[in-house]
């Protein structure tokens, strides 16, 4: 297949086109590197399946491809919130030009949605089913509504033109590679531990997320891009729960850091609970996630400690 993954810079595009790359694929990578880096794939230059695009998806660009892997979104709040407007395009503009770039060449599309699509739900855990309950005019809602944007302009797209096409809610993931500017809980409980300072809890620490590890998402979305006449929407994430205050206590016994925590305001619209229902994934797809959180954690601290020059 000649493949195009856009975002391919980025945390989980960066992992996709080096998998992709193993499974013998011609790959392009199109990033803007807004927030992707060079750093995470410059190592691929060399290799002749390999080809790196600078572009944005908010420009159109005519490629000849048979898949289109959809990443491209600043996909943390602080870099989502960083240029509110950008994101939106970002989600509107770039899924329609991808959307018109498969459609032109028959290409099959997925598109990286997320699971902020359930806002701060109501019903736990979150099915497919579940619409959500999303603020369309709070600071997330760049990201929030334009992802719903970007998956109603899928599904259109494939009713009324046909377009070969797979949604994916992708729940928290994990794991190298990940910046150590993402603004996320994970780098940022694992940063803070290593450099010894203290460790963040917004409210309470009450709230709940679920951790997948960077290697279960990718097969996860290669599996919902194998699957003929799989529209989705689908869930990819791992069912298991946790805490914020368990989170940050599991990445302090792992570091063995001296850290304290010590808790500030919750920001505006920050879900209480956050955990996929699988039951698609595993029955469609024959999906599930294998890496508990202390081995993901592990691997993921080795690599912090690295970029610190801390090994």
């Amino acid at each position: 297949m000649r493949v195009l993954v856009t975002g391919g810079g980025g945390f989980i595009g960066s992992h996709l086109v080096r998998r992709l790359l193993e499974q013998g694929h011609d790959v392009l990578c199109l990033d803007n590197f807004f927030t992707g880096s060079k750093d995470n794939i410059i190592d691929l230059l060399p290799d002749p399946r390999f080809e790196l695009i600078r572009h944005d998806v908010v420009e159109p660009i005519l490629l000849e491809v048979d898949q289109i892997y959809n990443l491209a979104c600043p996909a943390s709040p602080v870099h989502y919130q960083y240029n509110p407007v950008k994101t939106v395009k970002t989600n509107v503009m770039g899924t329609l030009n991808m959307l018109g770039l498969a459609k032109r060449v028959g290409a099959r599309i997925l598109q990286a949605s997320t699971s902020e699509v359930y806002g701060d739900p109501q019903v736990h855990p979150q099915p497919e089913s579940y619409w959500g309950h999303v603020n369309p005019i709070g600071r997330r809602s760049c990201y929030d509504e334009g992802k719903r944007l970007a998956e109603t302009l899928m599904m259109d797209y494939h009713r009324q033109n046909q377009v070969d096409i797979c949604i994916v809610r992708i729940f928290n993931t994990y794991g190298p590679a990940m910046a150590v500017d993402d603004g996320r809980v994970v780098s940022n409980f694992v940063i803070q531990a290593l450099k010894g300072q203290d460790l963040t809890i917004y409210g309470e620490g009450k709230q709940t997320r679920s951790f997948c590890y960077i290697s279960d998402m990718v097969e996860g979305l290669m599996a919902a891009m194998a699957a003929q006449d799989f529209t989705g929407p689908v869930n990819l994430g791992n069912p298991t729960e946790f805490t914020m205050l368990e989170l940050a206590r599991q990445v302090l016994e792992l570091t063995g850091s001296s850290s304290r925590l010590v808790f500030a305001p919750l920001p505006e619209d920050d879900p209480a609970q956050r955990k996929p229902e699988i039951t698609l994934a595993r029955d469609c797809l024959g999906w599930s996630p294998t890496v508990d959180l202390q081995e993901g954690l592990e691997s993921t601290i080795n690599y912090f400690r690295a970029q610190l020059g801390l090994d």
